[in-house]
């Protein structure tokens, strides 16, 4: 056995030899000969005495070292994917007809990417027939999953207990969550606020009301619920 995948090791600072390995064991097989296991008899024994030098082609890399390498090379792979342009949930659907999927597809890729965070108010009926209302952050529910059904009309968009805000005013239920864009603001003399975590600008969602900086108030007019409004936020990092 030569030493090549050893030098590739080396001189390639791990990347492309180390994918090759699943594991360190792989990495020390590939050291083993077969006259090696002839005479040994023993996997177990044949490894050690690679890790340890005395068999094998070249420099032997550590355990340590070898998952040291191994992690880097992952999280740098991870990394490349993480920064891969995501398919946009909205892509190719027909939404003609359904105005709030139509404002949600127009949003999607600026809220996904962080310029634009938007709250969604929804008013209407649950399955059970009892009037519910919540405001519910777009962000977070495209980072959770599920839009795919929303947009192919299998799944209604509807709040969550687990939503920012909701309300179900038969059973006079009501939750409130902080997001990972938005921190609920109840307890104030303005009534209900919502401030965005990355500005930390108040969306004001009274509609006798100025939405606040940088955020706009939208009625959407449809026959798919009740009532539906959007408060977009344009999102600035602070200096």
């Amino acid at each position: 056995m030569n030493g090549g995948a050893d030098l590739e090791l080396q001189n390639s600072g791990g990347d492309a030899a180390i994918d090759e390995f699943e594991t360190y064991e792989d990495y020390l097989d590939r050291q083993i000969t077969s006259t090696d296991l002839y005479y040994l008899e023993d996997i177990e024994l044949a490894r050690q005495l690679v890790e340890l030098g005395y068999r094998g082609n070249g420099e032997i890399i550590k355990r340590q070292e070898f998952e040291a390498r191994k992690e880097a090379a992952e999280a740098a792979m991870r990394a490349r994917l993480d920064k891969k342009p995501k398919k946009l949930s909205s892509a190719g659907r027909n939404l003609d007809g359904y105005p709030l999927l139509q404002a949600l597809g127009q949003r999607e890729e600026a809220v996904r990417n962080g310029k634009l965070t938007t709250i969604v108010f929804i008013r209407d009926k649950n399955k059970r027939g009892q009037e519910v209302s919540g405001y519910i952050d777009y962000g977070q529910r495209l980072k959770i999953g599920g839009m795919d059904s929303v947009f192919d009309r299998k799944k209604r968009l509807m709040p969550k207990p687990t939503d920012l805000s909701f309300y179900n005013w038969e059973t006079q239920t009501s939750t409130s969550n902080a997001t990972p864009n938005f921190q609920v603001v109840a307890d104030n003399a303005a009534g209900l606020l919502f401030k965005n975590k990355r500005d930390r600008k108040m969306i004001n969602v009274d509609p006798r009301s100025k939405p606040g900086d940088n955020s706009t108030r939208t009625e959407i007019e449809t026959d798919e619920y009740m009532q539906v409004v959007i408060y977009d936020h344009v999102t600035r990092r602070r200096s």
